[in-house]
């Protein structure tokens, strides 16, 4: 229901990829949302409203869901690093643990994630994080929560609906066009 209110949104016309999600979730060690995988095999990655950023399939690096994941980790398991996390006070979800995996964000550096823990699959809260440094819960799926931020002007203070912005979505590859 959330998907498809997101594509009316849009006006988007379903890419229909196909997925190996046998192989990107075998490397998780856990399943992923099922209306997440709807909107990556119908959107692919690139950006809604000109400025919130959705992780899927992409030519590059920028949208890549799996690029993205495997580099976050890398960092957040440097120890050259000092042992901080960029997610405190969580980490970056790692095979057979618990942490946070990033599928979306805005040019104002929010970030969207979902919490995963892998004794727990099938509970995927998502935890945003605004400029101001602050994680919020909601638990709803990953397609309701993208569309209120792009259509709930009231969704504070991540519904980007207050801008006035033309709710599109931009392919970040252009063989999906």
């Amino acid at each position: 229901m959330w998907v498809q209110r997101v594509i009316e949104l849009t006006g988007w016309e379903p890419l229909g990829i196909s997925v190996d999600w046998a192989a990107i979730e075998g490397e998780l060690w856990v399943p992923l949302p099922t209306d997440y995988k709807e909107l990556y095999e119908v959107f692919g990655g690139g950006v809604f409203s000109d400025s919130v950023y959705f992780l899927g399939r992409g030519e590059g690096l920028a949208f890549d869901f799996l690029t993205q994941w495997r580099v976050s980790l890398s960092v957040d398991q440097d120890r050259k690093l000092g042992g901080v996390s960029a997610v405190e006070p969580y980490a970056i979800y790692a095979p057979g643990g618990k942490g946070l995996v990033h599928w979306g964000s805005t040019e104002w550096a929010d970030e969207y994630c979902w919490l995963i823990d892998a004794e727990q699959p099938g509970d995927y809260p998502v935890l945003a994080r605004a400029d101001d440094g602050a994680w919020h819960r909601y638990d709803m799926s990953t397609s309701e929560f993208l569309y209120r931020v792009l259509a709930d002007a009231d969704f504070q203070p991540f519904g980007v609906g207050r801008y006035a912005l033309n709710p599109t979505f931009e392919s970040g590859s252009s063989g999906d066009e």
